[in-house]
């Protein structure tokens, strides 16, 4: 079993199978699992030999010791932080709808084998093979026949498919899964969910702009525990970011040091624009801010409120045009970008004082007459 010049080899299809199957009941047996443990998966001839056999078998081993065989083994990779090949070997895992079958495993069963190898490959940031797992894990879930009695596992899976999300870079749809599971009470300790509640923040900060987007902030900003991701330092400057862009006011450089450092490899990935993912959100954030406070803006002024070149703030007033995500038009020759409905926000300050003034006067007036 060990070399591919071994008389193993030199064996027939048949015999080959019989032997495998008599070798994998024979480390199955629970006498021999310290000595499994201890001598054949520690060494690599060992392993070798129990993959050997694993491809070898005939098409059901009594017991079904081989899949026994399997968990022991991912046990053992995952121990030893070999993430990769543990995924590996548990998506060999023979698995059967058919109640009578030594691979029968229920709903819950398979949906907990899915998180698994999802959850390691994550470990290992191969995010295409990781959304394959929880997508077969997100078809049997519902098949759970008492979603009661696996709370924990159906959790697991929700927090599975949010990271996954997340690794994809689709922050959107992660922040609001984030953010259902943050509000999981009773079932995770208070610290863990709001950590995970700051991973919401995180990812409706990093989202697209829109009115999703703005809904999104909206929820986690009403959230009572918002404050209290101060008190974590890997969130600390969350909170300060969210309500600004939140209450649509322009965000400075300055202010995203401690974001940016918190942020996850990918969460920092340049984008074919030579953007970061946050210099991204922050810009079209910035633009939409700045479209609540102007008409119409020269595209030399907008750069520099935006901290980006003239023809960079262009370029990407132009894609949020394109995209919906802003209202307005382009003026080339000028040099000038309109917004619709733009400087409503001042409009409405100019109005606001101009209304505390004609009080005051009227105040002043009545308090000569007395």
């Amino acid at each position: 079993l060990i070399s591919p010049f071994s008389p193993f080899h030199t064996l027939g299809g048949g015999e080959r199978r019989t032997l495998s199957a008599h070798f994998v009941r024979s480390l199955t047996n629970p006498q021999y699992v310290t000595f499994l443990e201890g001598q054949i998966f520690s060494s690599p001839d060992g392993i070798s030999a129990v993959e050997t056999a694993l491809t070898n078998l005939p098409t059901s081993v009594e017991g079904g010791a081989d899949n026994v065989l399997r968990h022991f083994l991912f046990d053992y990779l995952v121990n030893q932080g070999d993430y990769f090949d543990a995924a590996r070997i548990l998506e060999r895992l023979r698995m059967d709808d058919d109640a009578g079958s030594v691979y029968f495993m229920t709903a819950a069963e398979k949906c907990d084998v899915y998180v698994k190898i999802a959850e390691c490959y994550l470990e290992k940031d191969e995010t295409s093979d990781a959304d394959g797992a929880v997508t077969k894990a997100g078809g049997v879930v519902e098949d759970i026949s008492d979603p009661e009695q696996h709370r924990a596992l159906i959790l697991r899976y929700k927090s599975t498919y949010a990271r996954v999300l997340d690794a994809n870079r689709k922050f959107l749809q992660a922040a609001s899964r984030y953010l259902q599971l943050s509000q999981a009470v009773g079932d995770v300790e208070p610290e863990e969910l709001l950590i995970v509640l700051g991973r919401a923040a995180t990812c409706a900060i990093l989202a697209p702009s829109g009115p999703q987007r703005q809904r999104i902030l909206g929820l986690v900003f009403k959230d009572e525990r918002l404050s209290q991701l101060e008190t974590l330092p890997h969130f600390s400057a969350h909170p300060t970011i969210l309500k600004k862009m939140y209450m649509n006011q322009i965000l400075l450089k300055s202010e995203l040091t401690r974001f940016e450092s918190s942020l996850a490899p990918h969460q920092r990935a340049i984008m074919s624009d030579g953007l970061t993912i946050v210099e991204r959100a922050v810009i079209e954030h910035n633009m939409i801010a700045v479209g609540k406070l102007y008409a119409t803006i020269h595209f030399q002024e907008l750069g520099a409120l935006l901290g980006v070149e003239a023809t960079r703030a262009e370029t990407v007033a132009a894609r949020m045009i394109v995209d919906g995500m802003l209202k307005g038009s382009i003026d080339q020759v000028d040099g000038v970008l309109s917004f619709e409905g733009g400087g409503n926000a001042l409009v409405a300050w100019d109005d606001e004082i101009t209304s505390f003034c004609v009080h005051l006067n009227r105040v002043t007036e009545a308090v000569r007459v007395d």
